[in-house]
């Protein structure tokens, strides 16, 4: 159960809801749970819920040319820059207030999906590793 609740908050946290995982983490670790287990359902959950933001990203390029929020020129020209040098800027995905966004405009931009999941995963998979290791030592 505690897993799941992690996978959950984890998941919620990565979308566009202003929420936070690493507290639930840091407590889990805390308790003694397996740090592999911790460290696998942070990372899944937090990449999964980019890939959400990353679908409705997806999803909502029709909507912003319709609404004139976006012209489909400008959305060209922008794919091709992310094309070239924007996945990288996905490393950024687990960082505060600019993270979800970039995965939302990955999924307007039709980045790579494979790219874009391998390069989600490591950052996130990092940061929480990064975490974990932190408050491991901290209470040993």
């Amino acid at each position: 159960m505690v897993y799941l609740v992690l996978f959950s908050l984890s998941f919620l946290a990565a979308t566009l809801l202003p929420l936070g995982s690493e507290a639930l983490l840091v407590y889990d670790v805390m308790q003694n749970y397996s740090l592999y287990l911790l460290w696998f359902f942070a990372t899944l959950g937090n990449t999964l819920g980019s890939a959400l933001n990353y679908w409705l990203g997806l999803k909502g390029e029709a909507y912003l040319e319709k609404r004139g929020h976006i012209s489909a020129q400008k959305i060209a020209k922008a794919r091709a820059f992310f094309a070239t040098y924007g996945g990288w800027t996905l490393l950024l995905s687990w960082t505060p207030i600019i993270g979800d966004p970039l995965t939302f405009i990955a999924g307007v931009l039709r980045y790579n999906f494979k790219y874009f999941t391998l390069i989600v995963f490591v950052a996130k998979g990092l940061r929480y590793a990064v975490i974990i290791f932190l408050v491991y030592n901290s209470i040993s």
